[in-house]
């Protein structure tokens, strides 16, 4: 029973490996897709609330994390048209994204992205951006989850520069 949040973790992965072979924006895709999302935020609910928080699961998280955002994103932006200059900034924020890694890894031997409020205001946001994109313009939502996960970035960086051990579950900069 303590290893039920890794098992949902474990199957986000491989849920977000089968959108590959679903229709793009099929019921079914929908659905998976929405799978992938209800299980990221309900993994670390479990874990929190029967006390199996551990290394191992906030791993599989960010490996979940990192798996779905990227398959989803190879699939959703091959379908839609997004201005250069958003382009930019997304590339400037994943490089800066795998320094803030990097540096964690070269500080403390461990590859972390960190669980704080603004990465995971940043997660909400990326998931609800193909059901946003239906409603707004691509530009006023691009621009909205960009600046958000700039900052997440900026306070990630800020957070392994500053910290003299690993804060593997820090809220943020601002909250104790």
């Amino acid at each position: 029973m303590k290893s039920i949040s890794n098992i949902i973790s474990l199957l986000r992965i491989l849920l977000s490996v089968i959108l590959f072979f679903l229709k793009p924006f099929s019921i079914l895709f929908w659905i998976v897709y929405s799978a992938c999302g209800f299980s990221d935020i309900i993994d670390g609910y479990i874990a929190r609330k029967i006390n199996s928080v551990s290394r191992l699961g906030s791993f599989l998280d960010s490996v979940g994390d990192v798996v779905f955002f990227a398959i989803f994103s190879i699939i959703f932006l091959a379908k839609i048209i997004i201005p250069m200059k958003i382009w930019i900034w997304v590339i400037f924020i994943a490089v800066s994204k795998i320094a803030s890694i990097i540096i964690s890894y070269r500080k403390f031997h461990e590859f972390v992205i960190l669980h704080t409020y603004a990465n995971k205001a940043t997660g909400f946001l990326l998931f609800i951006f193909p059901f946003a994109y239906i409603f707004l313009n691509i530009n006023i939502s691009s621009y909205i989850i960009c600046i958000i996960a700039s900052l997440a970035t900026i306070e990630e960086l800020i957070i392994h520069l500053e910290s003299k051990e690993l804060l593997r579950d820090i809220k943020g900069i601002f909250f104790s």
